[in-house]
């Protein structure tokens, strides 16, 4: 799950390659397709990306997407182009089936801003370090204190699930990666 920044995505593909499973963010997308658009158009640009993701079938969400894609070529190719620079990474809690409680909560980085906030709070009471080594120590203590506060995710139960779905989806593609190489 990231917000669109390119190095933290590169850094990942990097990192994991062909076993990344990346969600864009969808609260920032829509924010950054509504910003191309005059202002009467951005409640409709809101709603309708909404209500294609509370889709619960990939085939249904992915065409009113499509949908809203053809509406916004009418309003402003740059809105419509930036929904379609990341349109599959838009869809892929529902390209894995992800059950919809836990969809939701995933669909947003709110969870991990969340967390980021709880540690910079923490944090401002650290004062005086002496060297990197003190510093991860801090933080090691700051997180797990932030831990307690931590809310338990919506629907994770259906992770179990989602794990054996992503296994499944890479033992699909590491076949069709061999024949490719030979």
């Amino acid at each position: 799950m990231t917000d669109g920044g390119s190095g933290l995505l590169q850094a990942l593909r990097e990192r994991f390659g062909k076993k990344l499973v990346h969600q864009r963010c969808a609260l920032h997308k829509s924010r950054n397709v509504q910003r191309h658009l005059a202002k009467s158009y951005r409640e409709e640009t809101h709603r309708k990306p909404t209500t294609a993701l509370e889709q619960t079938c990939y085939a249904d969400a992915k065409d009113m997407l499509l949908e809203l894609e053809a509406w916004l070529r009418t309003k402003n190719e740059s809105a419509a182009d930036s929904l379609l620079e990341a349109f599959e990474e838009f869809l892929t809690l529902h390209r894995l089936k992800v059950p919809a409680r836990l969809r939701k909560t995933l669909m947003s980085t709110n969870s991990i801003e969340s967390m980021f906030s709880l540690v910079r709070h923490s944090e401002r009471n650290i004062k005086r370090t002496r060297g990197s080594t003190m510093l991860q120590r801090w933080l090691g203590t700051v997180l797990l204190y932030c831990e307690q506060q931590f809310k338990r995710v919506k629907g994770f139960a259906g992770i179990a699930q989602v794990l054996v779905t992503i296994e499944a989806e890479q033992m699909e593609q590491q076949p069709l990666q061999t024949k490719k190489a030979a």
